[in-house]
C-alpha cells in the first residue's frame, strides 16, 4: 500500500505538490491522473524516494521508500523509460539493476520473455524504438517480483497489441493482490483499466474516487434526438413537450437536439403520444474523459491557444529547471539523467 499525508514539494517559490493525502489499496489498478505539470511525476518521485519532500510523508507499507530494507523486491518503477545506457544490450542494462539488487540472471531472462524482448536481448538500448523502450522500461519495473508497482504511462509509444498486453498484465498483477499505480493521459486506456482514480490539480487532489463514481459526479449522459429532415415543425413541438416534460432540450448544428433529463424510453414515448416522427434517438453515456475534462478545465497550467492569423502560436512557458542531485549523492536505481532530476513534470 501506498499512503500520502500531507505531501508537499517547493522548488523556491513554485509549489509542485501542495499538501496530497491519499492511498493507494492492494488488489486494484488506481489511476494517477492530472494535467501537465499537476504534480503526478513529482509525488511518483517521491514515493521511490528520489526527492524529498518539503513537509508531509509518503511510504510504502508504512516505511518511507529509503527503509525499505530491499527496496527493489519491494517497489518497482517506471518513471522514464529512456534512463537507460544506449551503449548496452538490453540484457546488459537489466543484469545491472539485476546485481544491484541481488537478482540472478535467471530473472532476468523471465521478464525479457514476459515484456516480449527476447530476440532483441543483445541488441543496444540506443537503437530501440519508443515501445520497445518502454517493454524494457517495464521489464525494469517487474525484476524483483515486486509488491508495489508505480508505472508512468507504461503504454506510450505502444501499438495497440502492446497497449492491451499492458492493460492485462496491470489488471492481472492487481488481482494477484498488488498494489499498482499507473498515470497515464488516455483516459479511454484508464477507463479500460483503473478501478480507481486518484486525479491531482496544480499540485492539489481533486478527486479519489471509483471510476464509476468520477464519471457519475462529473458528467452527465443525454440523448440525441433527430426528427425527419425539413420538419422543423415537428422538432420545435417536440422540444415544448420535453421542456414541459422537465428536459432540457438544447439544439445542434446538424438540426438534431440534444436532451437531458429524460431518458430515451420516455422521450420515445412523449414522441409517440404527440405524433412525431423520430428518425434517430441515440442515448449518449458520459465518459472518462468527459469527466476528467470537466473537472479539470480550471487547473490547466499550459493551456494551448488557437492559431493567430497567419502562423501558429507561441508556445507556452517551460516549467522551470528544478535543482539537480546534491553533489556527491548516491545514484538512484530509478534515477533518470541528471537534466531530469528536480521533479520535473513536463511529461506528467
Amino acid at each position: 500500500m501506498i499512503e500520502a499525508h500531507g505531501l508537499t514539494k517547493r522548488y523556491g517559490p513554485r509549489t509542485a505538490v501542495d499538501g496530497l493525502t491519499f492511498r493507494v489499496r492492494p488488489g486494484v489498478v488506481t489511476g494517477f491522473l492530472g494535467p501537465n505539470g499537476s504534480g503526478k511525476s513529482t509525488t511518483m518521485r517521491m514515493a521511490v524516494g528520489l526527492e524529498a519532500p518539503t513537509s508531509g510523508t509518503v511510504t510504502v507499507g508504512g516505511v518511507p521508500y529509503r527503509e525499505l530494507p530491499n527496496a527493489a523486491r519491494t517497489v518497482g518503477a517506471l518513471l522514464d523509460a529512456r534512463a537507460v545506457h544506449g551503449g548496452r544490450s538490453a540484457r546488459n542494462h537489466l543484469l545491472c539493476l539485476a546485481q544491484l539488487a541481488g537478482i540472478g540472471a535467471r530473472r532476468v531472462d523471465e521478464v525479457l520473455a514476459l515484456v516480449g524482448l527476447s530476440e532483441v536481448a543483445g541488441r543496444r538500448c540506443g537503437g530501440f524504438s519508443l515501445g520497445m523502450g518502454q517493454r524494457l522500461g517495464i521489464a525494469a519495473a517487474l525484476l524483483g517480483d515486486p509488491e508495489v508497482l508505480l508505472l508512468d504511462e507504461p503504454v506510450n509509444g505502444l501499438d495497440p497489441e502492446g497497449i492491451h498486453w499492458v492493460r492485462t498484465l496491470m489488471r492481472g498483477l492487481a488481482a494477484e493482490g498488488r498494489t499498482v499505480l499507473v498515470s497515464s493521459h488516455l483516459m479511454s486506456e484508464m477507463a479500460l483499466t483503473a478501478d480507481h482514480l486518484v486525479v491531482i490539480g496544480r499540485g492539489r487532489l481533486l478527486a479519489d474516487t471509483s471510476v464509476r463514481e468520477f464519471v457519475e459526479r462529473h458528467s452527465a449522459g443525454f440523448v440525441r434526438v433527430r426528427t425527419p429532415d425539413g420538419a422543423g415543425e415537428q422538432r420545435a413541438r417536440l422540444a415544448g413537450v420535453l421542456v414541459r416534460a422537465g428536459a432540457h432540450a438544447e439544439p445542434e448544428p446538424d438540426g438534431a437536439l440534444r436532451v437531458t433529463g429524460l431518458t430515451a424510453a420516455r422521450i420515445s414515448d412523449l414522441a409517440h403520444g404527440h405524433g412525431v416522427r423520430l428518425h434517430e434517438l441515440a442515448p449518449h453515456h458520459a465518459s472518462l474523459e468527459e469527466a476528467y475534462m470537466r473537472l479539470t478545465q480550471g487547473a490547466v497550467e499550459y493551456r494551448s491557444a488557437a492559431p493567430a492569423a497567419g502562423g501558429p502560436a507561441a508556445p507556452g512557458p517551460w516549467p522551470p529547471a528544478a535543482p539537480g542531485h546534491a553533489p556527491g549523492a548516491v545514484p538512484h536505481p530509478y534515477d533518470t539523467a541528471a537534466a531530469a532530476a528536480g521533479g520535473r513534470e513536463s511529461e506528467a
